[in-house]
């Protein structure tokens, strides 16, 4: 990565969590369209008036509709794991506990089981496969919601920590509050799914829109590492820090260093710059 300047090599990740957004918005919106423009037609898989985005995808845009499950759950998880190498490489705040650590490792892991239930249940789909298409509509959301709710945890024990890093409260209070809406979303498409289709459908669809948002957060996220050298914010370095006095406002420093011109911040009276460094 030599040959990228490195306030600019954030980009070399930042985009997965955006391109995987735009696909997913742009597949609901190429579904929805289709649908709508073909005079609202009702498939051989659809119960009620409203299509559900599965009976769109199981017909002539399935190609479209796996493609679009693909790369959305594959950003979604890579964005997960690469979240969790930042933090492991000290480029973004450090997990200062074992269970933060923990936290990280089973929202990756449920982000994976998501991942695998996004893009199984578009290759099984509703009109072929009715049953295993519902077992991987099941697998993907509590994949992501489990994920999203460990992922959550884990920033509100970072941030206990370092409370005066605002963008690490802007964080977790964004993704606490989109998760929270999607799970509630959920359980009401749950049990409309079953007892009345059409509330059902329209759930689905705003579920599948508010996915977007949750995976747009993972930008925010690792753009934090902007301009961060690795081992900056690392956990032998930031209780270095604290045990020097600098404390959470010199973490913050160094964490928006890469902001500013010549990449690092004074920290007055210590003769250290907020990265550590003499």
């Amino acid at each position: 990565m030599r040959f990228i300047p490195h306030q600019h090599q954030h980009w070399l990740y930042v985009w997965i969590p955006l391109f995987g957004s735009f696909m997913w918005f742009a597949t609901l919106w190429a579904l929805l369209i289709t649908w709508l423009a073909s005079g609202r037609p009702h498939y051989v898989s659809q119960d009620g008036s409203i299509a559900y985005i599965s009976d769109v995808g199981a017909d002539i845009l399935k190609p479209l509709f796996i493609v679009g499950c693909v790369i959305t759950g594959l950003s979604f998880f890579l964005s997960s794991a690469i979240e969790r190498l930042l933090r492991h490489q000290g480029r973004l705040v450090a997990n200062m506990r074992r269970r933060e650590r923990a936290l990280a490792s089973l929202a990756i892991l449920f982000a994976f089981m998501g991942m695998c239930g996004l893009i199984l249940l578009s290759i099984f789909d509703t009109k072929r496969f009715a049953s295993l298409h519902r077992v991987f509509l099941l697998v993907f959301i509590v994949g992501v919601g489990l994920s999203a709710i460990f992922t959550v945890v884990e920033y509100r024990w970072i941030s206990h920590d370092f409370v005066e890093i605002r963008k690490l409260k802007i964080a977790y209070i964004a993704k606490g509050i989109i998760a929270a809406i999607l799970i509630i979303l959920a359980v009401a498409f749950a049990i409309t799914l079953f007892q009345a289709t059409d509330p059902g459908a329209i759930l689905e669809w705003l579920i599948a829109f508010g996915f977007t948002f949750y995976l747009l957060t993972f930008f925010f996220d690792l753009r934090m590492a902007k301009g961060v050298h690795k081992g900056e914010l690392s956990r032998e370095r930031l209780l270095a820090m604290q045990q020097r006095g600098q404390g959470v406002t010199a973490v913050q420093e160094a964490n928006e260093a890469g902001n500013r011109p010549n990449g690092t911040a004074a920290v007055p009276g210590n003769g250290y710059g907020a990265n550590g460094y003499l």
